[in-house]
């Protein structure tokens, strides 16, 4: 395979750097293979119900609007948990550092699948902050009223005892969880296929916590700098 030569690079740089190429080449190989066994999953269980969310309508005004709705004319739906509860001051920084990536990615995802953020804050209170933030291209849904961050892990209160222990959770005691959820229409039934489970699993000694890696920018722009991730986590708000 022919490669490249930069400017002044030395033999030995462009040794090691070939041997990196081979590694990432077969990341990617890895990652590929990965996404097709996702891809190959069986449907998971028909969702209790039809969750009820709540909405800016396109009057300007709070409107109810059923799971089965958010789809559209798609069969595949895909929801994110935001860590942004009424018991919060300020959102989550993680979660608004990687909304903050994709926003410009719900430009395209539409002509695929849906796409929606939901929060237990009002739906009101949604709207303001994405406005802040300049989302321009996010759909909010409130899930206040509905047991929806409850039965798919938005939150901890439905976390078996062991995953309690390990997040620490004290009895008695809840809060909002970061996850994405997928769900597919199949059959007159709405299913669930995918939830990003990893984000709740043990690390590995050394390695970083990545809730959002599949489709986090951020963290895939420091990969590629010689200092890393670090322990870099983003602010909601910069001075």
């Amino acid at each position: 395979m022919e490669h490249l030569r930069y400017p002044n690079e030395t033999a030995e740089y462009r040794a090691v750097r070939n041997a990196l190429l081979d590694d990432e080449i077969a990341l990617r190989a890895h990652i590929e293979a990965v996404a097709a066994k996702r891809r190959a999953l069986p449907l998971g269980g028909e969702i209790p119900e039809d969750y009820v969310f709540e909405r800016i309508g396109k009057n300007a005004a709070p409107e109810k609007v059923r799971m089965s709705e958010l789809f559209g004319p798609h069969d595949t739906l895909i929801l994110y948990s935001f860590m942004y509860g009424p018991e919060r001051e300020l959102p989550c920084p993680g979660c608004t550092h990687l909304l903050d990536g994709l926003d410009g990615a719900a430009r395209h995802i539409g002509q695929r699948a849906a796409l929606y953020i939901v929060a237990k804050s009002p739906i009101a209170r949604l709207a303001a902050w994405a406005h802040e933030r300049g989302w321009d291209h996010l759909s909010f849904v409130s899930t206040a009223g509905n047991s929806y961050d409850a039965d798919y892990f938005g939150d901890t209160s439905k976390f078996p005892k062991g995953l309690r222990a390990q997040h620490r959770v004290p009895d008695g005691e809840n809060w909002d969880e970061t996850i994405f959820n997928v769900f597919k229409k199949s059959g007159g039934a709405i299913r669930h296929f995918w939830g990003s489970e990893m984000s709740f699993a043990p690390t590995e000694p050394n390695q970083h916590h990545r809730a959002g890696d599949l489709v986090d920018p951020l963290w895939g722009l420091l990969d590629m700098t010689p200092e890393g991730r670090g322990d870099f986590f983003p602010k909601v708000k910069y001075d």
